[in-house]
Parts: structure tokens; sequence; C-alpha cells
């Protein structure tokens, strides 16, 4: 049937939306029954919908389809409004007291005591404060005006990390395409792009974007549990379910469909309707959206959660649990300093006024003690305000965000956030061969055929035609239709391979046969097939059956060598004749043709054919039973194919190597073209220990005698274990899982893993971080992964390497920085507190350094680049301390030179600059110079500590590289820009008296002297100073859940969660900030993490899931 060029009107379709919907309820037989008893078959609903199973739909009525049925796209959830993101940091506790008590203060400087006066109330130390008020507003008006900075930064923040994730999405949505038939040609068309009536082919490892009715389909099993709960892959067939549901995934064979609804009208749209899951967009997580079914019963789970190592869970990001655990520990000492001050405050002013002065708490003084009780109250918090890193969740964020755009660049496109760092600390990387380690152009070198080793393609005069006939059918039906060779782009340059590549050089060996495939194919068009075994990781080998016409069939197969050779009895002779082939012979084949290909690093693959005789399939179960049907075999041809390794891949994996990480081949091909590959790449290296195993021979390794996987055993293999060859999923899953959950080294190995098919689902899951290939690899494994890798190359995973470990010493640089700050700012205002009931950091200049220098500093230090020196240290693993003992050398150190300073400028600044005393000066006095100084001078040191914060590991280099930094240099010139600002004109709400020229100098002669201090740190040895206990240093150890049934539907720890669980101060479990400062605890999220509830919360999962569902 052909198109009609006639536009199309909405008339013209004889099916409603209404019907497509309805139909597509139905499941299985019942599907079948209600399709036969409305429309006959499919072929009536194709025609119905104005389209054609061979020629597909005319590009020129997409608009009307459209139009009719729908577009395919589910609107995401509106984004948040920045005043929403407002609200939302309104409502952290921290900020929440501060404005409480800014509101207080406020109210009260307007509140004159009716009959009273200060004087009567407190001692004349303290009654000058309030006898002109005339400024006392501008002190709460400050502390407001501050807090909403903050929030302001924070939503801002929000904002542009909500606007980075949906760019992301977009970018990860417009590069998932699809096959259909348009204007009678194959073409890939984005899934956006899919309307109803278009004939898609469907094919091992794809996400199906739409629901539809199979046309056709060879050995078709689709994995449904997404939607229906059902474990089991579920077989499809005209004849017993042609249902094809979008959000299923393809996990074996091949076929065609036609769409029958899209978008909000599929049943994944119209369950994310019903659930408005449409429209939740995990904030966190980057991932095309995925579906759940709430019918789903607990009995329909359990079968999922078999599945699961129970005793395993797969733990979060490595830096997010220790900043979360670090936060925690400031948060709490910070918390435990603010409360100590504000009771010290409040019982010295007791002491002082009801007993050294006998004074009398009246009513008239009751307001006047209220505000001295708010007033020491807004200390503590400005100091515990100083305490937490307000910092550090913009750091994170900044960093991540920075890192994850030049990432795109470096052929890494992230999905899950915390595998940008988690990859810094990968120890080993279990890689694949074909693309990833090799360039996938692969061709036909070497040939085995008519008893004859070729070296070399020979002429077909050498060829026997009957051989060369069979190699032509075998290879033209028997790989995938959609696999084609095309003329070259460029005149001189190579054939473009379309499709497989393995399939794509067994095409190319016919052209240089001179043997046309094409018209073979038109011959015995695809519809045309009788039946096909697809290939896949168990069979390895993919089969076809051809229907004579004398009702005869025979079957042409291809596969791994060693393995399908096994199977053959007989060869074809250089005269063309099945001559027999004995075990003998085939150990010959093997090691004189096979191993000798294979040493050379050439993929092998054996072509064969059977031939059936008429009445052979007296029962349609016959064909069931492959061990019978693939058997008894005829061998045609074995061929080598080389794919050559990347050149820049030996480089690459020498970094890989001197950085620490230990890379691992892990690949379907024979053991001998694995070994010589990874020689090739330097995987193996000559005079080192090491071990290549098959897949079968890992698995008896790694059993018991109960024929149970045994971490012990694992342990004796995978140190030294260096390529597994012919490996299936499994052992994949198995390696992974092993080296994960192993002690053997002391320490947890963070394992990264590359996987393109389907059934790399579950390793590619349980790695720390999953690699999938953008060009050869599945939907399925895309989904799974945390990062695509767009170009295939190895070379790319160590640009991943360096940006996450670039990550890392960012986030340190800003803690040191961060740290420094706090614990000198801290300090300043307790002892300031103690000594003269007040701080000489006011609460307003506290918030300024606090906010202004944190937000700077995040950014500054967050955007430095990745060197090549990052690749020269070892990985910091999961038990490294986040502060090491070089940083916290930094730390106290520097903190100590400030406070000196600060402090000699507290108590003897007057007499050193010969100006007025601001210890003694009372509060209502304008601001001092004394006072002024000493907050210029502590910004001054900070701004010179930047620099020094840009190298953590002992370099004395400080400004190495400094200039290729923009942001950094733009940064500190804009804080002295701004500082010299607010010391000359902030005037009395930043508590600024105008300095000389000359106090200037002096203030800047002590900022630069942090620089020449930090010279003299760097020369004291970190032997001598064993006594300074390094932060961070080990990760709490994994609680067990109360309730084992309902953890076992955890696949994550949350050691942040747990850790805010531990400790037992109420504030840190409500407060939003301790949360946001570790924002990466969100910003990490994977994509399963919206199914699971933190171990913080593990008792109340159940209810939590029946509250989802």
């Amino acid at each position: 049937m052909q198109v009609t060029p006639v536009p199309l009107t909405a008339e013209d379709f004889k099916i409603t939306l209404t019907e497509l919907r309805t139909l597509m309820e139905y499941r299985k037989k019942e599907a079948v029954k209600k399709i036969k008893e409305l429309y006959g078959d499919t072929s009536e609903i194709c025609r119905r919908l104005r389209t054609s199973p061979s020629t597909g739909i005319s590009s020129a009525e997409l608009d009307i389809r459209r139009s009719v049925f729908g577009i395919n796209f589910i609107p995401p959830k509106k984004p948040l409004t920045f005043l929403q993101l407002v609200w939302e940091a309104l409502q952290d506790t921290t900020l929440c007291i501060l404005e409480i008590a800014a509101v207080i203060s406020l109210g009260l400087s307007f509140y004159d005591p009716p009959g009273g006066s200060f004087r009567k109330c407190h001692s004349d130390d303290f009654s000058d404060e309030e006898e002109e008020g005339e400024a006392d507003w501008i002190e709460g008006f400050a502390i407001l005006l501050s807090v909403m900075c903050v929030v302001l930064v924070t939503a801002f923040n929000d904002w542009s990390k909500e606007k980075q994730f949906r760019g992301l999405q977009s970018r990860i949505e417009s590069e998932q395409k699809f096959s259909v038939i348009r204007n009678g040609a194959m073409t890939q068309v984005l899934v956006t792009e899919l309307v109803v009536g278009d004939i898609a082919h469907i094919k091992y490892g794809d996400l199906l974007p739409a629901d539809g009715l199979l046309l056709q389909g060879h050995d078709l099993k689709i994995d449904e549990s997404a939607l229906t709960g059902e474990s089991d892959h579920v077989k499809k067939s005209l004849i017993k379910d042609p249902m094809l549901l979008s959000g299923t995934h393809v996990m074996e064979g091949s076929g065609k469909m036609v769409i029958t609804a899209v978008g909000v009208n599929s049943q994944t749209g119209i369950i994310l309707t019903l659930l408005g899951a449409g429209e939740e967009d995990n904030e966190d997580t980057i991932t095309p959206k995925k579906t759940q079914d709430p019918e789903k019963t607990k009995d329909e789970e359990k079968p999922e959660k078999a599945k699961k190592p129970a005793h395993h869970k797969k733990e979060k990001s490595v830096l997010q649990a220790k900043l979360t655990r670090l936060a925690v520990q400031i948060g709490q000492a910070g918390l435990a300093m603010a409360i100590v001050t504000v009771l010290v405050l409040i019982a010295s002013f007791a002491i002082q006024t009801f007993w050294i002065d006998k004074r009398v708490w009246t009513v008239q003084c009751t307001p006047i003690y209220i505000q001295y009780i708010v007033q020491f109250f807004i200390i503590g918090v400005t100091i515990l305000v100083v305490a937490v890193p307000e910092g550090l969740p913009l750091a994170v964020t900044i960093s991540l965000a920075y890192s994850v755009k030049k990432m795109m660049k470096d052929n890494n496109l992230v999905r899950h956030l915390d595998a940008c760092e988690t990859m810094g600390n990968a120890t080993a990387i279990c890689s694949d061969k074909t693309g990833t380690l090799t360039m996938n152009r692969m061709t036909v070198v070497q040939i085995f055929i008519g008893g004859t080793h070729y070296k070399m393609v020979p002429e077909p005069e050498l060829i026997h035609l009957t051989v060369l006939d069979y190699l032509l059918k075998g290879i033209s039906v028997n790989c995938a239709y959609t696999s084609k060779i095309l003329p070259p782009e460029k005149k001189g340059g190579l054939p473009c391979q379309i499709g497989n590549k393995t399939e794509c050089a067994l095409l190319g060996l016919l052209l240089e046969l001179y043997l046309n495939y094409e018209a073979v194919r038109k011959e015995i068009p695809e519809d045309s097939l009788y039946k096909v075994y697809t290939f896949n990781s168990d069979r390895k080998s993919m089969s076809t059956i051809l229907k004579n016409k004398n009702n005869s069939f025979q079957l042409f197969s291809k596969g791994a060598s060693e393995i399908l050779l096994q199977k053959c009895s007989r060869l074809l002779n250089a005269a063309g004749k099945p001559a027999p082939f004995s075990k003998k012979d085939r150990e010959n084949v093997i090691k004189n043709v096979i191993a000798p290909m294979a040493s050379e690093g050439l993929r092998t693959i054996c072509l064969a054919f059977r031939d059936f005789p008429v009445g052979f399939d007296q029962t349609d179960s016959v064909w069931d039973d492959e061990d019978v049907i693939i058997n008894d075999l005829t061998c045609i041809a074995i061929v080598g194919i080389e794919d050559p390794v990347r050149p820049e891949v030996p480089e690459a994996i020498k970094k890989c190597q001197n950085a620490g990480i230990v890379v691992r081949m892990v690949t379907g091909d024979n053991i001998d073209t694995a070994r010589a590959i990874a020689a090739k790449c330097g995987i193996i290296r000559p005079g080192e220990t090491f071990v290549c195993l098959e897949g079968s021979e890992f698995n008896k390794q790694i059993r018991g005698a109960d024929g149970k996987i045994k971490q012990e055993l694992i342990d004796k293999i995978w140190p030294t274990l260096c390529v597994l060859a012919r490996s299936s999923p499994s052992d994949k899953y198995n390696l992974v899982a092993g080296i994960i959950n192993s002690d053997a080294t002391g320490q947890r190995q963070v394992v990264a893993v590359t996987g393109d098919g389907t059934n790399d689902g579950p390793a590619l899951k349980k790695a720390d971080v999953g690699f999938a290939m953008g060009i050869a690899g599945t939907d399925v494994a895309k989904e799974a992964s945390d990062i695509i890798l767009t170009d295939d190359n190895f070379s790319s995973i160590v640009k991943a390497v360096m940006w996450g470990r670039n990550v890392y010493d960012s986030i340190s640089k800003f803690l040191q920085f961060q740290l420094t700050v706090n614990v000198v700012a801290v300090i300043v205002a307790f002892t300031g507190a103690f000594v003269t009931q007040n701080s000489p950091l006011k609460a307003v200049q506290m918030l300024w350094v606090n906010l202004i220098m944190d937000t700077f500093a995040s950014l500054a230090l967050a955007t430095e680049k990745p060197t090549e020196d990052l690749l020269k240290r070892k990985p910091y693993g999961r038990n490294k301390p986040l502060i090491s003992r070089t940083m916290m050398k930094n730390i106290l150190f520097h903190a100590v030179y400030q406070l000196v300073i600060v402090f000699t400028l507290v108590f003897a600044g007057e007499r050193i600059f010969d100006i007025e005393n601001g210890r003694i000066a009372p509060l209502e006095a304008p601001p001092s110079q004394h006072y002024t100084i000493i907050f210029n001078t502590f910004v001054m040191m900070q701004i010179c500590n930047e620099v020094n914060a840009r190298k953590i590991h002992g370099e004395r280099n400080v400004f190495s590289g400094i200039f290729t930094n923009t942001i950094f240099c733009c940064i500190v010139l804009g804080t002295l820009i701004v500082q010299i600002i607010i010391v000359q004109f902030g005037g009395i709400p930043f508590s600024c008296a105008k300095l000389t020229l000359e106090q200037w100098l002096w203030c800047i002669f002590f900022g630069v002297g942090t620089l020449l201090w930090g010279q003299v740190i760097t020369s004291i040895p970190n032997e001598y100073l064993r006594c300074l206990r390094e932060v961070g240093d080990a990760l709490p150890p994994t609680e067990d859940c109360e309730e084992e049934e309902d953890c076992e539907d955890n696949t994550e720890i949350d050691y942040g969660e747990q850790e805010l669980r531990r400790s037992q101060i109420l504030w840190c479990r409500s407060l939003k900030r301790i949360r946001v400062q570790c924002r990466v605890v969100r910003a990490f999220r994977a994509s399963l993490y919206s199914d699971v509830q933190s171990v913080a919360n593990s008792k109340h999962c159940s209810t939590e899931k029946k509250l989802r569902a």
C-alpha cells in the first residue's frame, strides 16, 4: 500500500484517539482477541491510521497527526519562580533566629520606657548605650539587610542550579533518537518528533519511547517491570502479545511496530499524569523519565528484591559523606560556643546588675533588660552564623556546575552529579574493549575459507563459486538489515559503516570480494525471514532461518569462532563440498587458525549454515529448542576482524596507572585476542604479575563447594586480574561487586565501569560510576549509567578522573580558606564578648565577611581548571581525611598569625597608631578608627589568604597558574574595591570610620604578611606535627536497619543522613541550612534515590512507599 500524496485531514483517520487509548490498555491474549474483534488484524489498524508497514508515513503529514493524536512529549514540572526560591531560603532556621532577634532589637530601639531611664536600670558602663537612640535602629536594620543578601544569594544559587539541570536534561533528550520509516526510507528522528502512525524499527537495547502494536518480530523479549511490575521478560509475538508499551526495554530480539499512542496518551504518560509524576522532576538527577506502576503489589516486588544483594548497598558520594560529617562537627562546635557565649554574657550582666549594683527588676526596666538579652542573643547567633560554613553549598554547587559544563566539552555527559567527584576517587576501571579501547572501525583482514588460511583477503577467483554463494547469502541475511556500508562522505575517504560494526566488517568483506549484498536483501526482504535468533551475550551468536520455495529450510549462523565451531560437523572444502569435520580437525583449526589470529589481536568470527528437509516444521515448538536447531552445522569460513587500538589509549592508560588507578579489560572476545589488545594498550606490562581469565573459569573460581559466590575467593583473584575474556554480563557484575565489597586492600575500592549493552545495566548500576557508550550504547545502558561518553573513547574517562579530582581539590581549597576565616572570626567574637562585652568585629561586619567573602571565595576557588599534576598522585580513597594534615597545618598556623595581629591591634592598636582607644569608647559614639583598622586588616588578611588557599598539597608557588583563572583575579580585585568602599563610605551602618593612606598601607602590609607567613608554614615538615589530628578521616560504619525487609529496598547508604541521625542535636536535624550546606547531599542524588528514603528514616520506609503510591 502506497502512502497517498493527497494532504490528509482529521476526517481521513478512521480510528480515534480514544479508541487507541482504550485498545492499548488490553494485555496479551485479551489484546489479540480485542484487535481481532474490532479490526481484524494490525494491518487494518495501519490502514485506518493511513500508514504503510513498508513505506511508513509522509513527512508532510506530521503536523496533522500531531494535532489529531498529540505530540510525544510529557510536560515537565514548572520550575520554581525566583520568589518561591526566596521563600524557601527564608525557611532556614538559623536565618529565622537572626531575623526574629533583629526585629526585636529594631522594635525595642524605638521603645521609650515611661517613667524610667537606662541609668536607673543598669550601671553607667552600659547606660550610655541607649541614652541617645538616634542610631540604635541601624544595627537591627543592617542585620535584616544582610539576611536578605544571604537569602537572595541562596535563591539565585538555586535558580542557577535549576537552570543548569534543565539545560542538561534538554541535552540528554535532544540526543535520544529512534529509527522510523518515512517517505519509504529508514531515518533517525528525535523521540519527541515521533507521531502516531510512524513505523518504527525496534532492536535489542532500545527504550521504547511510545506505545505501539507489533507488526513483525524476531525473538522479541521486553522488560515491562517498570510499568507492570512483572519481573520476567515478556515474549512478544503477533499471535500471543503484540502490545508494546512506552518506557519498557527491549532485552532481546528485534522487530517493527506501528506507533499508536504518544506523550500523555501513552500508557506511561497516563500513569505519570495520574500520579502527577510527569511534573515531578528530581532536581538533582538529570535522567530520562522513568515510571513506576503505582498498582505494583508487594508480591510483584519480591522477585525484584530477590535480585538485589541485601547485605551490600551502594554507598553514595565520597565527598558528600565527608562534607556532611564535617558540617555536623563544625555545627556542633559552633552551637556549643554560641550557647556558652550567650550564657556567660547573660550571667555577667545579671551579676553586675542585680548582685553588685543591688538593682531591683521593675516593670519599667523589663523592656531594657530584654533588649540587653536580645543583643547578647544576636552576638551568640552571629558566632553561630560565622561558625557554620555558609559558603560551602555555593562552593560545591559552583564547582560541580562548572565541572559538568566543562566535562561536556571533554565528551563526558554527566547524568548524576555525584559521579563527577566520585570519579576523582576511582581506584579501578573495568573497561570494555570494542569501541572504548579500540576504534570500532572493523575490517576483515584474514580469512580461513575452503580449507585455506589467507593472511589477507584473497581475490574472488581463488574461492569456489559455491562457497562464495554461501558466504554472500549467509552474511547478507544473517546481519541486521539496518547494518550497511555507504559510500565515503569525502572523496578518497573510508566507506561509512552504519549499524553494528562487526556486521559492517562482514558486509565490507563481501564488497571486497565484489559480491552484492543489497541484491540478496531485495530478493529476500526482512519481513520474509522465517525466524531469527538474535545475538545476545548468552548465545554469543546470531542465526537466521529461511524458508525455501520447496518448503525446506536453511539456517545461517555467525558467532564466536571457538563456540560455533564446536557445533560444526562439516566444513566446506576448496571444491565447495561439505567435508567431514572431526574433533581433531577442529583442534587443528583452533590451534593453527584461530589462535594465531587472536594472538594478533583479531576478533574471530565463524560463519556456518545448515539445511533442514521439507516437513521439519511439523510443530511450531520445534524451533524453540536452540540446542537442537543450532547444531550439526557446516562451517563456511572463519574471519579475523581487526579493530585497531585507538592511538591515544596507551598514553591514557599509562596516566591512569600513574594516578594509582588499575585498568582492567572486560570483554566478550576470545582470551587470546583480549590478551593481545591488552598488551598493545599497556594494561598488561612485561615483568608484572597478572592474570587473564575467561568468564567460565572466573565463574568457577569464585564459587565455593555449595555453588555460591564467596567473597574470600574473589579476593584471591581480582587484585592480579587484568583481563576477563568471553565474559557474560553476570561475570562483569560479579567482578564489580566483588571488588567493591572487598576489604583485601584495607580500604573500600571505588570502581568505574564501562558498558554498552542492555545486560550491562546491573554492573553499571552497581559500580560507583557507570560509563555508557554514547554511540554504541543502548538506551538501557545509558539509563543505568552515571556518565555518557559521547565519543565512546577511553581517553575521555581519564578527563573525567581529572575533573573529579579537581572538584575534590576545589572543595578542599575552599574549606581551607573558609575554616581559617571561621576560626579567627569566632575566636575574636568569643574573646571580645568575654573581655569587653562587645565584639571587635560587629555583627554586620561579620555577616559581610561571612557572606560576601565566602560567596566570592567559593566562586573563585571552585573554578580552578584541572592540570596534569592531578594525575601524578594516588586517589584520596574513601577513608582519606577531607582535611589533611597539611591543610590542618595551614588552617591553624594562619589562624595563629591572624589572631596575633588582630589581638595586638585590639589591645595595643591605639598606641601603635596614636589614635583614640576604641575599647573604652561609648557604644553610642561614632565608629572609631581603632576598630575600623582591625576590621580592615582582618579583611586584607583574608584576601591574601585566599591566594594561599589555592594550594593544598604544600606547594610553595601559590601564584602558579593564577592568571589562567580570570574569575579568581576579578573576584580578588572586586573584593578589594568593595572593601575600600565599605571602609571609606560605609559609616555607621558598617561601623567604619575613614582611614588615612598610612593606615591603609599598614592594613595591606599585615595582609601581605599572610603570604610571607605561608612560606614559613610550608617549610615546617608534617612529620613534626603528628599531634595535629586530621578531620573527617573515617566514615561512620553502616548502621543496620531496624526493619531488614524495608532496608532491602535501599540501594544507597546516605552517610549524611546517617550522621544527622547519630547527632542528637535538634537544631542540626531541623536546620535546612545544614542540609543546604552540604547541598551535595541533595545535589548528589542518584536516579534510584527517588525510590528510597535515607537510612535515617528507615523506620518509615513502608509508610513512605504507600504515600508515594
